[in-house]
């Protein structure tokens, strides 16, 4: 059996053993050793120094201790209740607007995003905070739903992003520059959003509570201006450790791995001078730092050992060739590739789903002379769209697990089905117009 042939029996065999339950990491470990098996005479030599070599290089470097610092920094924010802070700030500054409390939910979720770098996190948090206080207001159940879940993905669109790191180091691209180029795209899809929830509610008041907009207005106009601006300005220590973080990268003060120990520090600070420090309860949190870097290096790991495999296979140069004689457009390669990622983000998580795909796209995305930080954001963002897509996206059953009360699964479906639409139509934009992407990262580095 030729090399490729193996390679391509490869993609086939990890994708059943993902489908029967295997985690991911096992699947690619295994398939990959059996590659490496058949592919080196069948000598068991082959694949056992591979695993070692991979083992060490793939997470040796000194760039991959910004995960756990940024990890770190988005458990400490939370511990410290800064997310309820935000959302009671943009509560208190959007409230008067038509369906003001659903636009401040997505406006919470963007800062909160600059911290946490996570959608699982914001859709676990905010279906706690946001869905409880839109039900309050008699808002439609299922707009709630919705909101909260499309707006979680923010988490891994605006910076830091746990995602773009990930994908910066797969493909070897500056963080910086992956973390510049997320900026608009994020805003847009904030905006866009935000956008989608007022037309909503503006065109059928019920939506946003009976009574609107005279609920929502009477419940903030009986508030004084000073007190609301107080809200608004309350989260000011969250505002200032993003604006650190972010803008000492931005403006080249220090490298992202730096950034990220200075944000952990800042977000330990404010946990403690707060009150909420608890000898118990910071040892659960780096615990828990732990165990998500832990889970991420492994996959990392099996993925780079996967790589390998492929690469020894010829696989990803084949297909790069075999695209370019195919004659087609090259658009209609990247929308392909796209379609491939929104499906994928039906079955399995989104680390997973890079870890599986870059191999194969990066050197066809090459090949056909696209810029790798704009396919960056555009599969990071048709990966999130992914996890919101039934019948298995995470960010619904993350949301079913952590709303106060018990809710049927296709109640939220049916919430975040007209938001899936909004987002699809800002991912045309990104696709259609590159530079929404790369004017920040061009200009900045």
């Amino acid at each position: 059996m030729d090399p490729l042939t193996i390679g391509i029996g490869s993609l086939a065999v990890v994708t059943v053993l993902i489908l029967l339950g295997f985690h991911i990491g096992v699947a690619l470990a295994a398939t990959s050793f059996g590659g490496l098996y058949l592919i080196g005479g069948m000598r068991w030599s082959v694949p056992v120094a591979t695993l070692g070599n991979t083992a060490y290089n793939a997470v040796a470097d000194y760039v991959f201790a910004i995960i756990p610092l940024f990890v770190l920094m988005g458990l400490l924010a939370m511990a410290s209740g800064a997310t309820r802070e935000l959302f009671e700030a943009a509560k208190a500054a959007l409230g008067r607007i038509r369906g003001g409390v659903g636009i401040a939910t997505v406006m919470a979720n963007a800062v909160f995003a600059a911290v946490t770098g996570v959608s699982v996190a914001s859709a676990a948090v905010f279906s706690r905070l946001a869905v409880p206080e839109m039900n309050r207001l008699n808002y439609d159940h299922r707009l709630s739903l919705g909101i909260v879940g499309a707006s979680a993905l923010l988490g891994m669109l605006i910076p830091p992003s746990v995602l773009m790191i990930i994908y910066a180091l797969l493909t070897d691209q500056s963080i910086g520059a992956l973390f510049a180029a997320g900026v608009i795209p994020g805003l847009l899809v904030a905006g866009a959003l935000s956008l989608a929830i007022w037309g909503m509610v503006s065109f059928n008041p019920a939506l946003g509570g009976i009574g609107v907009p005279s609920r929502e207005n009477e419940e903030n106009s009986g508030e004084p201006e000073r007190s609301k601006a107080g809200k608004v300005l309350s989260p000011w220590p969250i505002y200032f450790l993003i604006a650190v973080v972010l803008g000492g990268i931005y403006g080249g003060a220090f490298p992202p791995t730096e950034a990220g120990a200075i944000g952990a520090i800042g977000a330990f600070f404010i946990y403690v001078v707060r009150g909420r420090f608890s000898l118990r309860e910071f040892t659960r949190l780096l615990l828990e730092t732990g165990r998500v870097t832990a889970s991420i290096f492994f996959l990392f790991i099996t993925a780079s050992l996967y790589s390998r495999m492929l690469a020894v296979s010829g696989l990803p140069a084949a297909t790069a060739d075999w695209v370019v004689e195919l004659d087609l457009p090259a658009i209609a390669v990247v929308i392909a590739f796209i379609i491939v990622i929104l499906i994928m983000g039906c079955f399995i998580d989104s680390v997973s789903i890079l870890l599986l795909t870059m191999p194969i796209m990066v050197p066809v995305i090459q090949t056909l002379g696209y810029d790798l930080v704009w396919f960056g954001i555009v599969a990071i963002v048709a990966v999130e769209i992914g996890m919101l897509t039934p019948p298995f996206g995470m960010v619904l059953f993350v949301m079913k697990a952590s709303l106060p009360y018990k809710v049927d699964i296709t109640e939220i479906i049916m919430g975040v089905l007209p938001f899936i639409g909004v987002l699809m139509a800002t991912l045309a934009l990104l696709v259609a117009f590159p530079w929404l992407t790369l004017v920040l990262p061009r200009l900045l580095f």
